[in-house]
């Protein structure tokens, strides 16, 4: 099948977003290494936890920050089945339909297709994750106190993205072979926020059914 080249100023269906770095030989960085072996060990409920003696808000600054690369990268892999023919409105199947606002720009929810939405969503959340009195990449240098509350509405946003592809784009991830690798960071990120009460089990209603098979294989 020929493809031919996109047009100047469109994105490569590879990469979506720049990938968000933590800065080697940091703290954060010895956390994110920690949490990707025992993810190794292959008992995620246990992965997930908070290892003894670290700060929460950098725990789950750290996962934030791998979960918004892994579905960027996820996102990324099917892009160019997620147009604004096909999908002309963010939804997670029939019942569930998403409008953007982020509060500061965009106040009054507006409608728009997913790949718009999306691309409103990880400008958004890149704009958390850069700004330093939110995630703080220096040691000793304290979390805001609107932290949690902030990491919050990025993973209940981020948990939109998983949603849509479940919905609207699975055929083409099996096509690609990559359903294996949703699964695995789907579960990660589910367990993660299970663990800490992140995101309301309101939020997490379009892929309940989903939720509930992976738990029951992990009891």
């Amino acid at each position: 099948m020929a493809h031919s080249s996109p047009p100047s100023g469109s994105r490569s269906s590879k990469t979506f977003k720049p990938k968000k770095n933590i800065p080697e030989g940091s703290h954060q960085y010895e956390l994110l290494k920690h949490a990707e072996a025992t993810l190794g060990s292959g008992n995620l409920r246990q992965a997930v936890m908070l290892p003894e003696g670290e700060d929460l808000n950098e725990w789950i600054a750290v996962n934030t920050v791998d979960f918004f690369n892994q579905i960027n990268m996820l996102y990324g892999t099917i892009t160019e089945f997620c147009t604004e023919t096909s999908c002309p409105v963010m939804s997670a199947g029939p019942r569930y339909e998403y409008h953007w606002a982020d509060g500061t720009n965009i106040k009054k929810p507006i409608k728009c297709s997913a790949p718009k939405y999306i691309d409103y969503l990880m400008t958004w959340v890149q704009d958390q994750l850069d700004d330093e009195t939110l995630f703080p990449s220096k040691i000793g240098v304290p979390f805001p106190k609107n932290f949690m509350s902030v990491a919050k509405t990025i993973l209940k946003r981020l948990f939109r993205v998983y949603a849509h592809i479940y919905h609207q784009h699975f055929d083409s991830v099996i096509q690609l072979q990559e359903e294996a690798h949703l699964n695995t960071s789907f579960k990660h990120f589910i367990f993660f926020v299970q663990e800490f009460n992140l995101i309301d089990r309101r939020e997490l209603a379009p892929l309940q059914d989903l939720i509930e098979k992976l738990g029951s294989k992990d009891r």
